[in-house]
C-alpha cells in the first residue's frame, strides 16, 4: 500500500500548495481521499484524472471538497476529447444532503457510505469514526490486509481514536493547532493531542498533517515527539510512505 500525500493545508491552500487530498494505492487500483483546493492541480503530477478509480470524502467542508467540482468537469473534457466515458465512483456520507447531492454529474457518481459497516473498495477496506467537528466528518481506518492507513479527517480529540488507531502503521492526524492552544471549539486537535494518540494507540509511524497557516510548522514535529517516541513526520505535498 502506497501513500502520497496531494494537499495537507488546513483552511485554505498555501502558495502553490492543496489543502486536504491523499492519495491511496495498491495492485493498480488508486483511491483518492478528499479533494481539498488545488488538489486537482497537484495531483496531475502524479497521475492522470482518468487512473483514479475511485475517491472517499470525509465530509463537505470547501477544504476537503473543493476540487470536487472541477475534478467533474476534467471528466466531462476527457469524455470528449479522450472517449473516456467511464463513471467515477465519488463516496461521502449521506448526512449532509445538499454536499452529497453535488457528487453525481456527467461522468460521477455519488455513492453514501454507511459509516457503521465497513466499505470495501478495490484492494481496500475501510472502517469509521464519527469525528468531533462542527460537522458530520468520519475518520477512516484503511487496509489492505497488510498494512494499515489511519486518517482523522478533521477532528477534535476524543479517546476513541485510541482504540480506532491501534496498531497502525501509519496514523495521519489533524493537526491544525499548536500544542498549548485549543482546538476543540473549531473542531481541530493540536500536535500534543496528535502524539497522546500515537503513543497510546501504539502506532509505528505518526503524519502530522491539515497544517495551520501561521507560526513554525517545524514546531509541530517537536512538540508531538515529547508524547510520542516513534517516528514524526511533517506532512508535505509529494510525500510518499510505503
Amino acid at each position: 500500500m502506497k501513500l502520497t500525500i496531494i494537499g495537507c493545508w488546513g483552511g485554505y491552500p498555501a502558495p502553490n500548495g492543496a489543502t486536504s487530498a491523499y492519495l491511496i494505492e495498491k495492485d493498480n487500483f488508486t483511491l483518492l481521499v478528499d479533494a481539498g483546493s488545488g488538489a486537482l492541480s497537484k495531483l496531475q503530477t502524479y497521475k492522470q484524472v482518468s487512473d483514479i478509480d475511485a475517491v472517499l470524502l470525509s465530509h463537505y467542508h470547501h477544504d476537503h471538497v473543493a476540487d470536487i467540482g472541477v475534478l467533474q468537469f476534467a471528466k466531462l473534457v476527457q469524455s470528449y476529447t479522450l472517449g473516456n466515458e467511464e463513471i467515477l465512483p465519488i463516496y461521502g456520507h449521506g448526512e449532509d444532503k445538499q454536499g452529497f447531492g453535488k457528487l453525481t454529474h456527467d461522468y460521477t457518481n455519488g455513492i453514501a457510505y454507511d459509516p457503521k459497516t465497513s466499505l470495501k473498495l478495490g484492494p481496500f477496506v475501510i472502517t469509521f469514526l464519527k469525528t468531533e467537528h462542527p460537522v458530520p466528518c468520519y475518520g477512516m481506518r484503511i487496509t489492505d490486509g497488510e498494512s494499515t492507513i489511519v486518517y482523522t479527517a478533521d477532528t477534535s480529540y476524543k479517546k476513541e481514536w485510541i482504540e480506532f488507531a491501534n496498531q497502525a502503521d501509519l496514523l495521519i492526524t489533524d493537526c491544525n493547532f499548536y500544542a498549548e492552544q485549543d482546538g476543540s471549539k473549531a473542531g481541530h486537535m493540536t500536535s500534543k493531542e496528535g502524539g497522546i494518540i500515537a503513543e497510546k494507540a501504539n502506532v509505528k509511524e505518526l503524519v502530522l498533517s491539515h497544517l495551520p497557516q501561521y507560526g513554525e510548522n517545524s514546531q509541530l514535529v517537536v512538540e508531538a515527539k515529547q508524547e510520542f517516541k516513534g517516528v514524526v513526520y511533517l506532512a508535505e505535498e509529494g510525500f510518499i510512505w510505503g
